[in-house]
């Protein structure tokens, strides 16, 4: 029993270590402009859809696809009946979601949030968690939470101003309760999408005259 546990939780870190090579995609993006971004994300995405979709519908490419990644996948991606998407192609269809819908700042908060939070969660709750929080742990949120607050920290501001750190703290807190819920949604999508919600709403709220569109940052 103890034998499987570890080898369930070394699984869980390579495949939060995978996880965190997303990282590549905020950091790409702040240095080239939107049109480039998805240039090159679209492409990508569709490919892992395509791929990851067809085999739950033809066996060969099936037979390869779990030969090589089924130590990555869990039960849940790998279910005939509901056909779900691996975590691999709902990042990148939030990442492709994300910067055609929100504008650049928000990306560079709400998708670093998810790669990083998520995984520090995950790996936290998964060998330290105790106490219930939703259908999650209280460690594990814990966790989510402070490593969300780092992100904000270094994030790209518009004016570094005590109100732009006020949204990404809401901001925050929202993702963690989101991440912690576990809705049906895979949380690769619902946590950056409700992230970039409340910040843009927050930031029209708080800097009504803003154009958040017009901050291009790296380019």
């Amino acid at each position: 029993m103890i034998d499987s546990v570890n080898i369930d939780y070394r699984a869980e870190i390579l495949r939060k270590g995978i996880h965190l090579s997303s990282l590549s995609i905020p950091i790409i993006y702040y240095f080239i402009p939107r049109t480039m971004a998805l240039q090159l994300l679209l492409p990508v995405t569709l490919a892992f859809l395509f791929i990851d979709l067809l085999r739950y519908y033809n066996s060969a490419v099936a037979s390869l696809f779990y030969k090589v990644f089924r130590f990555m996948l869990r039960k849940h991606e790998q279910d005939e009946k509901t056909k779900r998407l691996n975590g691999a192609t709902n990042v990148l269809i939030a990442a492709s979601l994300c910067v055609i819908v929100f504008p650049k700042l928000i990306v560079l908060t709400a998708f670093p949030i998810l790669i990083v939070s998520d995984s520090m969660a995950a790996l936290i709750g998964r060998r330290f968690g105790k106490r219930k929080f939703l259908k999650k742990s209280v460690e594990g949120s814990t966790a989510f939470f402070i490593f969300a607050l780092l992100v904000v920290a270094f994030s790209p501001k518009v004016y570094q101003s005590f109100g732009e750190y006020i949204i990404g703290i809401v901001a925050s807190l929202v993702g963690t309760v989101v991440e912690a819920a576990s809705w049906n949604i895979d949380d690769n999508l619902t946590i950056p999408i409700s992230i970039g919600i409340i910040m843009w709403g927050l930031y029209s709220l708080l800097y009504p005259s803003l154009n958040l569109f017009t901050y291009t940052f790296g380019q």
